[in-house]
């Protein structure tokens, strides 16, 4: 599988009546048998306030380097892809359980981690060989 692009944002209200600005929405693209895909997760905003419980990392901007800085909610749809490779074949995902949340983060190698991050940001993609090089093996 060859990841191409990690983005997030934040939703914001498109009409008075909606809770759009409750989401956080997170993708990731990459292509896999030649085809481009994209997962799509959308979560509760409410969700980033305990990052620090369930991640290694204590504020946003989760990676401050010279030349990158990656906030937590650009890597959500990530971790969701490693964590459950059988997503690749869905477009969507909605998390509106902290449990379900923070269950995807459990396990996960999170100094492997900006070794995609990285990765992209020079080169545009990142050939992921097996997604269980990216969680914490059993020993």
């Amino acid at each position: 599988m060859l990841i191409k692009e990690c983005k997030g944002f934040e939703l914001e209200k498109e009409k008075s009546n909606t809770s759009e600005d409750f989401f956080n929405r997170s993708e990731v693209t990459f292509v896999e048998d030649g085809e481009e895909k994209t997962l799509h997760v959308l979560y509760v905003r409410y969700f980033d306030e305990f990052l620090h419980e369930f991640t290694p990392y204590e504020q946003d901007p989760i990676i401050l380097q010279p030349e990158m800085e990656v906030t937590f909610k650009e890597i959500v749809a990530l971790v969701c892809l490693l964590k459950n490779p059988g997503l690749r074949s869905r477009k969507r995902l909605y998390i509106n359980s902290k449990y379900d949340f923070a269950s995807y983060f459990q396990d996960i190698n999170y100094n492997k981690l900006p070794e995609i991050l990285l990765t992209l940001k020079e080169k545009k993609e990142f050939e992921l060989r097996s997604p269980l090089e990216f969680i914490k093996q059993p020993q």
